[in-house]
């Protein structure tokens, strides 16, 4: 099955790697693109948007990314640092007071960014359809109770980070993800509606639910309380809302834009995060067994630190993956941005083959 779009001849490999995903039905619909220093030398996209084949996976078809969309948010996130109207050292209770209640005072933002606020999830019961209603649910976060010290180790929230960090960059500078998003003028959105609901893919869930490892009440909270996530509500309502965490949805392209500014500090060509910003977001902030996810991670701010080998083996590289498959990466060494995203949904919580394979072509490619 034929790719459609663009390759640089040094990068027939990723086209090669990306055509036999797709003739292999691994892929349904995906697009992939890669960047190096400002310059797209990858922008591909083929198959399918719906499991009939009756939609063509177009240009600028959009798909859900999930968890791969906590990047964008850290990217801007990393904005706003660097023009001083946040501080990833400073308490989150500085721009949101009643975020320092129950025990949470002290925690930074850069702790929240990397999963050490104590909040992975509700403990306590809660409407499913708490997380379409963002006020609801940053003052339930609020006045929850950490589940572990905070500082003390991180334990990945794949809901409630997208309202933490979401609502500091709403109080610092008047505007949500979304709106920020659209100044950007690039295909990443968080609140879909009109025109670009319409280009919006069709996901095919994965085969099988994600092993999770040990089931700890921290696992539980965040990924298997019937609360955990906005199950059963209006698919409109879904896409229309904003679930940073979650909810994303972007092409290939806008996404390695994106990732730009961890790989060069750059977006769209113009300058976005000063180095000294950059080297704090990429700095590592903890690193030991998560309480949540079976791994061991590292953490900068928002992003995961290339410790597990799956953003392509580069020590200075970092990203994240979203359920399902889609993968965003940057390398600062290279200059590389990466973007994947799929609408055929897999089990792999990281490492997703689909993306290994793409990501090992761009490597052969760079040498």
């Amino acid at each position: 099955m034929s790719a459609h779009g663009h390759t640089d001849p040094r990068f027939e490999g990723v086209r090669d790697a990306f055509e036999a995903s797709l003739a292999a039905g691994d892929d349904l619909g995906a697009g992939v693109c890669v960047i190096v220093d400002g310059e797209p030398v990858v922008d591909l996209w083929g198959g399918h948007q719906d499991r009939q084949k009756t939609t063509p996976w177009e240009e600028d078809t959009l798909a859900c990314v999930y968890s791969s969309g906590k990047a964008v948010l850290s990217a801007a996130i990393l904005g706003a640092v660097s023009q001083g109207a946040l501080d990833y050292a400073a308490p989150v209770s500085e721009v949101w007071p009643e975020f320092g209640g129950a025990g949470k005072q002290s925690v930074t933002l850069v702790q929240a960014l990397s999963h050490q606020s104590g909040l992975p999830g509700f403990a306590a019961p809660k409407d499913p359809s708490i997380w379409l209603d963002w006020d609801d649910t940053c003052a339930a976060l609020a006045e929850m109770e950490p589940m572990w010290p905070p500082g003390t180790a991180s334990g990945y929230g794949p809901q409630t980070f997208g309202f933490i960090a979401g609502e500091v960059l709403r109080r610092a500078t008047g505007r949500t993800i979304g709106e920020h998003l659209r100044t950007l003028g690039l295909e990443v959105h968080c609140s879909v509606r009109g025109e670009a609901a319409g280009r919006v893919a069709r996901m095919m869930k994965p085969p099988r639910a994600p092993d999770l490892g040990e089931i700890t009440p921290e696992t539980r909270a965040a990924f298997l309380e019937p609360w955990s996530s906005p199950a059963g509500v209006d698919r409109d309502a879904w896409l229309a809302a904003e679930i940073p965490a979650s909810n994303m949805h972007a092409t290939a392209r806008g996404l390695a834009e994106v990732m730009q500014v961890f790989a060069t500090g750059r977006m769209g060509g113009k300058p976005f995060a000063t180095d000294e910003a950059l080297r704090a977001a990429l700095a590592e902030r903890v690193h030991g067994p998560d309480r949540v996810l079976p791994f061991e991670l590292s953490w900068g701010a928002g992003v995961m630190r290339e410790t597990l080998g799956v953003f392509g083996g580069s020590p200075t590289a970092v990203g994240h993956y979203g359920f399902g498959g889609s993968c965003v990466m940057a390398d600062p060494a290279r200059g590389l941005s990466f973007a994947y995203v799929p609408n055929k949904m897999s089990p792999h919580l990281v490492g997703d083959p689909r993306a290994t394979a793409l990501l090992r072509a761009v490597t052969m490619a760079l040498r």
